[in-house]
């Protein structure tokens, strides 16, 4: 049986401003014939308002999973900013160093951290920004990404703060979340299950979605068929709400069934490529081998 009572799936944003319309959270119990149900449908919540929920209202023993970046590339060159003083020995520390860089911007924003003058070399921002350390291409990738790529998906650089598919704004503000909430709840796998108590995990939603019967590269689910889709992860229909259904809704929705589908099976809490130092420095992505 498991430990956890409930499994929540929050999906994050980076977007400036105080309340951020792509930021949604889903939540189930243990009891598969209950399908998940947004957590204040038609609230438009703002970065802070998810972190006093998770510390305040959340209940107890639930596995949420973040759909954000929680750290940066490190082992493909050995630092997070190779050649700055200031590069993290390990995640948590680079947590600190957004939090401290960020800490005057409000909404948690990270927008300081960005564009500090050699944070910035790394990055790739708007206006044809490219720092001379960014790498090229599609930039740096954490071996979990890789590891992504081997499954069939697209990740993208958390490194990359450009386009529809960036989600490094959102690793980076989800990081100053990660900071202040350390002291409450363990996040994995930086650090291990205690056995109680709540546990923060990555998540990727497409993961989700693929289980769910959709296909790569189409992994975006409609109102229409979202109770097809979460029968497919032997779950029971959702809670209806008022208001359009966003992607954004229907991403936590699945997420949180499917956290409560595979959340028992060993293999996802020890991937193979998921060393002691991995788990330190770069993290990991829950339901990637």
């Amino acid at each position: 049986m498991s430990r956890f009572r409930h499994f929540a799936a929050i999906d994050w944003s980076g977007a400036q401003g105080p309340r951020q319309p792509g930021i949604a959270v889903a939540i189930c119990d243990a009891d598969s014939n209950a399908g998940p149900a947004l957590v204040r449908p038609g609230h438009i919540w703002s970065r802070p308002d998810v972190l006093d929920w998770m510390r305040r209202d959340m209940p107890r023993e639930t596995l949420v999973g973040l759909d954000l970046g929680p750290s940066l590339p490190f082992a493909d060159k050995g630092a997070f900013f190779p050649g700055w003083d200031r590069t993290p020995p390990n995640a948590r520390q680079l947590w600190a160093l957004v939090e401290d860089i960020s800490a005057d911007e409000p909404h948690l924003g990270a927008g300081a951290f960005v564009d500090h003058p050699e944070a910035a070399r790394h990055f790739r921002r708007h206006g044809g920004r490219e720092g001379d350390l960014f790498g090229g291409g599609r930039g740096r990738l954490r071996q979990t990404e890789l590891a992504q790529q081997a499954q069939g998906l697209n990740p993208c650089s958390n490194l990359n703060l450009v386009g529809a598919a960036q989600v490094g704004k959102s690793s980076l503000t989800g990081m100053r979340v990660l900071h202040r909430i350390r002291a409450d709840m363990p996040v994995w796998p930086f650090d291990a299950d205690p056995g109680s108590g709540s546990l923060i995990v990555e998540i990727y939603t497409s993961l989700a979605a693929l289980a769910a019967g959709k296909r790569k590269g189409q992994t975006k689910v409609r109102e229409a068929e979202l109770d097809a889709c979460l029968a497919r992860l032997a779950s029971g229909p959702h809670l209806p709400f008022a208001g359009r259904y966003s992607d954004h809704a229907t991403d936590a929705l699945l997420s949180a069934a499917w956290l409560r589908l595979v959340h028992g099976e060993p293999a996802l809490w020890a991937p193979q490529a998921l060393t002691p130092e991995l788990a330190r420095t770069e993290g990991w992505t829950f339901g990637v081998f």
